[in-house]
């Protein structure tokens, strides 16, 4: 059944659409199978993503009608398709009124993705009005407050560097804590890695207090303060808040130390809720493990990973894993610091549309997969600032000296770029930056060819 008259209406300008502040706009790359005409599938989508089915009922009357998803542009060559949402669509929480997540995903990806007239479908872009973004939480904490806490501006207050526990499975609680320990002494955040939780071999309840304990002696012997993020992921809500219940009391006058890391792809909208509801005062670490199945750019249905990032600022997200934006092992581009500019600035430009965020605090680009010091200089060059969280695992356990040595390593990278300063000259006066070159000879000779010559090494 041809529906194109009731869904779709090209004469709407996206301007006016914006301007009126009334839908909610999602821009799509659909292609329809063979036999099926593009408006035709593309008003089908829209019908199956708000109020319609694939016959006429005889129960639809004049006001769902005027609530209907309307396709409002096309662009066959280039598989452009927009669709404009009533905000009235949209569930809202009996308890306070607000949006959520869940239902948005609900319409604008739900079972069109399974419609048998589409090829694939994937979101490249969505624009949220005033009163949208007004409804939903947005993060209670961002990285100002993990620099007041480093005692630092907290405006600008620079890179913050991070580390991953490494391996990421198979070391027992006091293993675990030595290497926090190692790691802090010349660095500030680590992180869990998402699959360490409570294993047998590694009881939270028995690792935990080491680790609070390997915080302390760091904090005592550097002067320092350091970060902490718990991995809380869980089935289970009361699970979820069980764990990071007994984080809060182990870590007592630390706790605010203390970032609750939650597996936000895997686990779904409502664990961030959860823990962004239940725990306002703690940073909100937004893991996305698993993202890819849908995100990369070899996948034609889903949504990309800027779409995931920008949603996690909605939810409340703290921070969110980027990637590297190719500087580092995992996929991605160098035009991947968009993601960046539209999750951490009040406006920015994405893909299709411009979104304004109305004061809503930013979420911290948190920069991870297989960096080390000596691609640092050419991230931050690319991204135009260091006001990032880097978790370098490798880069810092991979330090020819220590973990510490690592982390010191990764500073001194961001202290070389901030100098304007050549890599190599940097490196004969900062030992532990000079040592990165002999730690990771492949990428040394990769990105500073002549270096063995230049710093005297031999390796």
């Amino acid at each position: 059944m041809d529906q194109s008259a009731r869904y779709s209406n090209l004469d709407l300008k996206e301007a006016d659409l914006i301007k009126g502040e009334k839908h909610i706009l999602v821009a799509y790359k659909m292609k329809p199978k063979a036999g099926y005409g593009y408006l035709e599938a593309a008003a089908h989508f829209a019908a199956e993503s708000s109020t319609g089915t694939n016959v006429e009922v005889s129960t639809t009357d004049d006001f769902t009608k005027g609530v209907d998803a309307l396709v409002y542009y096309i662009d066959e060559a280039t598989e452009d398709m927009r669709i404009a949402y009533p905000m009235e669509l949209f569930d809202r929480n009996v308890t306070d009124g607000r949006m959520m997540l869940v239902s948005v995903l609900t319409l604008i990806i739900g079972n069109n993705q399974g419609m048998g007239d589409i090829e694939h479908a994937k979101i490249h872009d969505f624009y949220m009005p005033k009163r949208a973004i007004q409804l939903f939480d947005g993060p209670s904490k961002d990285i100002s407050d993990m620099w007041r806490i480093l005692g630092r501006p907290i405006k600008d207050g620079g890179y913050i560097a991070g580390t991953i526990i490494k391996p990421k499975l198979g070391l027992r609680p006091e293993p675990f804590a030595a290497a926090a320990y190692q790691f802090w002494l010349g660095g500030d955040f680590i992180k869990n890695d998402e699959p360490q939780g409570n294993q047998v071999f590694c009881p939270l309840k028995k690792v935990l207090p080491l680790v609070r304990d390997a915080m302390c002696r760091a904090q005592d012997e550097t002067g320092q303060a350091k970060l902490f993020s718990m991995n809380i992921t869980a089935d289970d809500h009361y699970e979820m808040l069980a764990r990071a219940d007994y984080a809060l009391e182990t870590f007592g006058p630390d706790a605010d130390k203390v970032a609750f890391l939650v597996d936000g792809f895997v686990g779904g909208p409502g664990m961030v809720t959860t823990a962004r509801r239940q725990y306002p005062d703690q940073y909100l670490h937004y893991h996305r493990a698993g993202h890819g199945m849908i995100t990369s750019p070899s996948a034609k249905r889903g949504y990309t990973a800027f779409v995931l990032a920008k949603m996690s600022r909605l939810q409340g997200a703290s921070g969110i894993h980027v990637g590297t934006m190719g500087y580092g092992k995992m996929e991605g581009e160098n035009s991947d610091k968009n993601i960046a500019y539209m999750i951490e600035r009040d406006e920015a430009q994405g893909p299709v549309y411009f979104q304004k965020w109305y004061g809503m605090k930013p979420t911290t680009p948190i920069i991870s997969g297989g960096m080390n010091a000596l691609r640092l200089p050419g991230f931050f060059e690319n991204l135009g600032h260091g006001n990032v969280i880097n978790t370098s695992g490798g880069g810092a356990y991979g330090h020819i000296d220590s973990p510490a040595a690592g982390a010191i390593s990764l500073r001194q990278s961001y202290e070389c770029w901030k100098a304007k300063a050549d890599p190599i000259e940097f490196a004969k006066s900062h030992k532990e930056f000079a040592r990165a070159f002999e730690s990771f000879p492949g990428d040394a000779d990769k990105l500073y060819p002549g270096w063995r010559q230049k710093l005297g090494s031999h390796k």
